[in-house]
């Protein structure tokens, strides 16, 4: 593969949805602390583009390289546990929706069914 292409490939992964995550999600989702990741950004094994969330300053960081990251330093055990809670997370922040929008719902209904009764 050529440097243009290396490049190429580089670019759509820092524009890729969920090829990115901020410092903060990082140290959420795979329990790393903020100097390690500045340490690994000093050693070269994350690149990082400086970005701001709501006017407050942040890193953004390559997904890959961080689950990389963690891989190494804290084994892959580690990794697919810490995957497996935010997905679990996610799944259940998704099941709340559901229940708030089905009992809106519901009570629409109802609400309908008295004026047709």
């Amino acid at each position: 593969m050529t440097g243009r292409q290396m490049k190429k490939l580089d670019r759509e992964e820092w524009q890729r949805a969920g090829g990115t995550l901020s410092d903060k999600t990082a140290r959420k989702e795979f329990g790393l602390a903020q100097t390690e990741i500045v340490q690994a950004i000093r050693e070269g094994k994350l690149q990082y583009r400086r970005t701001s969330i709501y006017g407050n300053p942040c890193l953004r960081l390559l997904r890959r390289e961080v689950e990389a990251l963690v891989r190494m330093e804290r084994g892959a055990a580690y990794l697919t546990n810490q995957q497996g809670k935010t997905e679990l997370a996610h799944i259940d922040a998704e099941m709340r929706r559901l229940r708030t929008k089905l009992a809106a719902l519901e009570a629409r209904r109802a609400k309908l069914g008295r004026r047709s009764g």
